[in-house]
């Protein structure tokens, strides 16, 4: 699933592609995605210009004229394309934006597991998913105080803590094994019992590791590509993730995965060891 970075290098691109154009007319091709009947949504867009394409979280917001937003989440496959006017369409294109300079813009889901949702400006944060979305992973946002009284009122397993996006925005899978790797701080270790010192390393690390992978365009493992076609960069530089039976890159030790939340986790067994109560 794409997350913040790769989000982030989505948006950016389609506000070099897009930003300005005008919505012709639009073609749903697959009606589940969308929060409105086809007709309807059809209708609302014609005729609306992109005015700028924001993102929060792992959520794009395409911001249009009279006061509407297009709030698009990629989910796990999801993929924007821009191409000329009558091209021909892959298979899995779902949502088919005419624009007024001749071009086409496709949203692209093998999976369909994507969604689109048409409201107000106003509206937008009272979606699912947005109502209680967390702070961004800057440093003007996420702020040590936040993160200490979150982290130790969530008694829970930190890696599953850091998925949750009411808690932080935008981490996903890849980049929770490497800001945990960078801070030393295992995946099972339980959030109330991390000292403030490890809350202030892990908080840099998150800041550090999306700007990062910002910077490097996301990562590809899977099938993640850009507004422009092409593969992130970032997965040249992970240090945890994917990396099981191999040397950690900082002792030496055979890195092990495990599932928390549900998910695979790699982690080194050395440098990131669970402990209690450090005042103890």
């Amino acid at each position: 699933m794409p997350e913040l970075p790769e989000v982030e290098t989505v948006r950016s691109g389609l506000t070099k592609l897009v930003q300005g154009a005008t919505i012709e007319s639009v073609e749903v091709l697959y009606p589940k995605m969308i929060n409105l009947p086809a007709a309807d949504f059809e209708k609302d867009l014609a005729g609306k210009q992109i005015i700028r394409i924001d993102r929060r979280g792992k959520y794009l917001l395409f911001r249009l004229s009279d006061d509407l937003t297009l709030v698009s989440h990629l989910r796990m496959e999801g993929k924007y394309e821009v191409e000329p006017e009558g091209s021909p369409r892959p298979k899995h294109t779902n949502i088919v934006f005419h624009l007024n300079d001749g071009r086409e813009l496709w949203y692209k889901d093998t999976r369909m597991f994507g969604k689109m949702a048409l409201v107000k400006d106003d509206e937008v944060m009272n979606l699912s998913g947005l109502n209680k979305i967390g702070p961004e992973p800057t440093d003007a946002d996420l702020s040590f105080t936040y993160l200490k009284e979150r982290l130790h009122k969530s008694h829970r397993k930190i890696k599953a803590f850091l998925l949750d996006q009411s808690q932080v925005a935008g981490l996903g899978n890849i980049y929770c094994d490497e800001v945990l790797w960078m801070s030393k701080i295992h995946p099972e270790q339980m959030t109330n019992y991390v000292s403030d010192a490890e809350i202030e390393t892990l908080r840099q690390n998150i800041i550090k590791e999306i700007a990062a992978a910002i910077q490097g365009h996301g990562t590809t493992v899977h099938s993640y590509s850009n507004a422009f076609g092409e593969a992130g960069e970032f997965q040249n530089q992970l240090q945890a993730y994917g990396r099981k039976g191999e040397p950690c890159r900082r002792c030496g030790t055979p890195m092990e995965k495990i599932k928390v939340a549900q998910r695979g986790t790699t982690f080194c067994p050395k440098c990131q060891v669970v402990h209690g109560d450090l005042s103890d």
